[in-house]
């Protein structure tokens, strides 16, 4: 299902809670066996057992360091893994199923982004600093999920003063009798607005109420330094020193609810203790994701000019990867137990091309088999995000049912297999263009055909495709 947001606000408590929701799935590391967290990535990723394999023993590992006596945990460091393999066969959604069956912070990097260090680019630390957030976050809803019925009530309690004040109790001798009679009756007439505050039957009805407003927005820091880094801390001085402004704005009751809720909740969280939790996470359980690390690589050895500065990206790494202490805004982080897994295409360049000290930083190397017609098959239909199960849904939303015969979704993998062999190798990503490209009619079509049921067939797969991929230069350009 998919929802819609209420309030405009910069992240209504609920879009906070989604996002969230995205990122954290219960589940305790002692339950999740290396056997289980296969099945898991299984349900995603086709193919690849070696892997899955190496990540469920390194996630484990992870367990299992924090039974071990204390005066060994601090020795027992991550066996960090380098993935090896051609482009769209499944490298980066393995560590990104990963960390959402570990409920652990995780961040993806592209590591030629930091070749420009020095330049235009960003320092290495961002991406440490970029994980702590994630993970303040990830804490931070978690802690407003716990307290979410309290911050409720005390939203609804601002709401119901609103529409209806409370009086302060006037002690006169003379007419004491009547302002109780007054009060009982302003208490029946509140517990009355409640009931339909909670049926809902108040939602429409427009209120105002007073909003916080930005101190400083669109605030820009000129000079070569990692400027969102700066810029954010800056905001955040700003915020805490400077008093808060607000402002009267008028909106719905369901978007004063949301709003209000959102703010109750961050009153009663204490920031401190969930700072505390996301560092410790951070440290014991964080992931970080280095996409494209063989670009940073100088094939053939030393190389002058722009890519010189490729080598110094690898030096600027190995600390952070082999434990250091990382200054964020939240205090200092260290990363000696972070697991960090690199992945590559290594066409031209080789992972004996990385300097050898960080080679020694990647003791595992996982290489990845290309994605063959079978496998196309399988990624069509059996992931729980299947591309035919995403097509179906989407065509759903229009009253129009599409259905794929087996020979269809044989023949679609066929041509996806075809194009990767006669061009570029991109693996699963190449079933997107043929899936676009074969429904492109239908899609367009859709609103005018509600109602109707449509039979995918071998005959009007290859009718579609069949020209395309026989033409190589069409191919090239439009598959």
């Amino acid at each position: 299902m998919f929802k819609t947001k209420n309030l405009n606000s910069e992240m209504t408590y609920n879009n906070r809670k989604e996002k969230v929701a995205e990122i954290v799935q219960k589940r305790d590391l002692k339950d999740l066996t290396p056997e289980e967290i296969v099945k898991e990535l299984d349900k995603y990723i086709i193919g690849q057992e070696q892997a899955k394999r190496a990540v469920a023993i390194a996630l484990r590992n992870r367990w299992r360091r924090q039974q071990v006596p204390p005066e060994l945990r601090e020795e027992i460091t991550p066996n960090n893994i380098i993935l090896i393999g051609p482009t769209g066969v499944g490298k980066t959604e393995i560590a990104r199923r990963l960390a959402k069956l570990a409920n652990a912070p995780f961040v993806k990097v592209e590591a030629s982004k930091f070749t420009e260090v020095g330049y235009v680019g960003r320092d290495v630390e961002s991406m440490i600093r970029e994980l702590v957030d994630i993970a303040v976050n990830m804490v931070k809803m978690e802690k407003m999920e716990e307290i979410k019925d309290r911050a409720k009530e005390l939203a609804e309690e601002r709401i119901l003063d609103i529409l209806l004040p409370k009086r302060k109790r006037k002690k006169f001798e003379e007419n004491e009798e009547f302002e109780y009679e007054e009060e009982d009756e302003m208490q029946r007439t509140r517990e009355k607005l409640r009931k339909q505050l909670q049926e809902g039957k108040l939602d429409s009805r427009t209120i105002e109420i007073e909003v916080s407003t930005q101190q400083f927005p669109g605030m820009q820091i000129l000079g070569p330094f990692p400027v969102d880094d700066i810029a954010m801390t800056m905001q955040d001085i700003i915020e805490n020193v400077m008093p808060k402004r607000y402002k009267k704005r008028r909106m719905t009751i369901a978007e004063a609810r949301n709003y209000l809720i959102q703010e109750e909740a961050q009153k009663l969280i204490d920031m401190e203790a969930v700072i505390r939790e996301a560092i410790r996470r951070v440290e014991n359980l964080g992931i970080v994701f280095i996409d494209e690390i063989d670009k940073i690589t100088n094939p053939g050895g030393y190389t002058v000019g722009p890519d010189v500065s490729r080598e110094g990206v690898q030096r600027d790494l190995l600390p952070i990867i082999e434990g250091s202490n990382v200054m964020t805004k939240y205090g200092i982080v260290k990363t000696d137990h972070i697991l960090f897994i690199a992945a590559g295409a290594f066409h031209v360049a080789k992972p004996s091309d990385l300097i050898p000290e960080l080679q020694g930083r990647f003791p595992i190397r996982v290489e990845l088999n290309p994605l063959t017609e079978e496998d196309f098959v399988k990624i069509l239909t059996l992931p729980e995000n299947a591309l035919i199960k995403q097509y179906k849904a989407l065509l759903e939303t229009e009253g129009v049912e599409i259905e794929f015969t087996d020979e269809a979704i044989r023949e679609i993998a066929h041509y996806a297999a075809q194009v990767n062999e006669q061009l570029e190798n991109i693996g699963a990503r190449r079933l997107q263009t043929v899936m676009t490209t074969l429904l492109e009619d239908i899609l367009f079509d859709a609103p005018k055909l509600k109602g109707q049921k449509i039979l995918i067939t071998k005959e009007f797969v290859q009718e579609k495709l069949s020209a395309i991929v026989q033409n190589r230069d069409l191919s090239r350009y439009i598959l």
